[in-house]
């Protein structure tokens, strides 16, 4: 597009009130990440945290048949009830000592907010420590989608992301990454969010989170019911598809954020009994961990944050970028297509003059096609605000032209439906402000 041709190019830098500025923060020389959490202290052990095997001799170490185990894993991961008065099937006088065991308090809501026509509801939850984390619960007409936290803040320090300037508080665990989800299990169970809409999204051409690669439904793995609803195999509705795009970096808790898929597709009663294609992990490019992620063999949606297909820009819009640039990210989300089959989402967020140049789109499709065909389908997302941010996304013409130049060379590229961001809830506003 030659209107474009001469269009300037904005830096991640924030812009004060008085006209100082400043980039990200940086420790000789380079950006500030923070990988690992402070050794702090962790919630008490859950029955999320358990294998079933664990959850055995915990039940045996209470004198209790190792049947038991099973009843209280069928209780929580089936019927998502965590008060042992309601468990009705188990000893009357051991209710209390089975609720102080398996059942610590995790979550408290602190508020609920939920968009207008109710399809949409942002949870603020507060953990055991006073820390704060949030998630997001999204209706579609075929789908329900959860999107979770896997820490407390963020350490990759992205400027345009409102958890990023949070940084890390620590890293959550397995149990209260799957808290999220049975608490919204009960939220619809109660019929607490807004019936399934006629269409998926408001206009043609988007995708909806959770959605954007290999959808269960292309591919008859439906856990869809007749009318369209999201539905466990054994009936009732419930949360279909988990995304790992909230609050922190999932590949930096990996193993608790591995631990809590294993709950996810674990069968019933061991876990939720979910599909490993229905659970998307998301990443701004930890290679280490995307190349232990393909390895895994459980067949989850990878997703790569990029946002930048060069290393001069994307050093400063995702500092981890310091640590392995663009093409070693993308290196190793192809890896992640060549070991699991499974086809990458490559996530950008359009920002006005920053990254949304025609060129960008350009260099984007030569460096994926280079790579082979077919692998990959990418997301442009419209920078949603975020308090304070001098950013604003791209102007509807210029997306339209960035994503017209990918479809040209091949790759298949819709635009990201941003529901909640009246409620602070999309991509990239998830603050967790009390």
């Amino acid at each position: 597009m030659s209107s474009q041709a001469g269009r300037r190019q904005t830096r991640p830098v924030v812009e004060h009130a008085d006209g100082t500025t400043s980039k990200t923060p940086m420790r000789d020389g380079r950006p500030l990440l923070n990988f690992k959490s402070a050794r702090v202290k962790q919630p008490p052990q859950h029955l999320a945290d358990m294998s079933m095997g664990e959850r055995v001799e915990a039940v045996k170490e209470m004198g209790l048949p190792a049947f038991r185990a099973k009843q209280i894993s069928t209780h929580y991961f089936s019927h998502y009830v965590t008060d042992t008065e309601g468990m009705t099937d188990l000893p009357k006088d051991k209710r209390a000592e089975i609720q102080e065991r398996f059942f610590p308090h995790l979550l408290t809501e602190v508020r609920r907010l939920r968009t207008e026509n109710g399809d949409t509801i942002k949870f603020l939850w507060r953990l055991f420590d006073g820390a704060l984390v949030e998630s997001v619960l999204m209706r579609y007409r075929n789908r329900v989608t959860l999107c979770v936290s896997s820490q407390c803040g963020c350490g990759m320090n992205c400027p345009f992301c409102a958890t990023g300037q949070q940084g890390l508080t620590r890293n959550m665990s397995t149990a209260e990454i799957v808290e999220q989800v049975i608490r919204a299990n009960q939220v619809i169970a109660a019929g607490e969010l807004a019936e399934a809409p006629k269409s998926d999204m408001p206009g043609t051409g988007e995708t909806a989170l959770g959605a954007e690669a290999d959808d269960d439904d292309a591919a008859g793995e439906s856990t869809f019911d007749g009318d369209g609803t999201a539905a466990s195999a054994s009936g009732p509705e419930r949360v279909s598809n988990i995304v790992f795009m909230g609050m922190g970096e999932p590949l930096a808790n990996y193993k608790r954020v591995m631990d809590a898929v294993r709950r996810f597709v674990g069968p019933a009663p061991e876990g939720l009994g979910m599909s490993a294609r229905r659970i998307t992990i998301s990443t701004v490019g930890l290679v280490p961990g995307i190349n232990k992620l393909a390895a895994e063999d459980i067949p989850v949606t990878f997703a790569l944050s990029l946002h930048a297909p060069d290393d001069e820009l994307r050093d400063e819009m995702i500092p981890v970028n310091t640590r392995w640039k663009a093409d070693e990210a993308i290196d190793a989300a192809f890896n992640y297509y060549q070991v699991t089959g499974r086809r990458v989402s490559i996530e950008y967020a359009l920002i006005k003059d920053m990254n949304d140049h025609v060129w960008r789109a350009e260099l984007l499709a030569k460096k994926l096609n280079a790579r082979g065909r077919g692998w990959v389908h990418v997301n442009p997302i419209p920078l949603n605000p975020t308090p304070g941010s001098v950013w604003t996304a791209s102007e509807p013409e210029v997306a339209d032209e960035f994503v017209r130049r990918l479809l040209d060379h091949g790759i298949p590229t819709t635009i990201r439906d941003t529901r909640g961001s009246d409620i602070d809830g999309a991509c990239g506003q998830l603050a967790a402000a009390d």
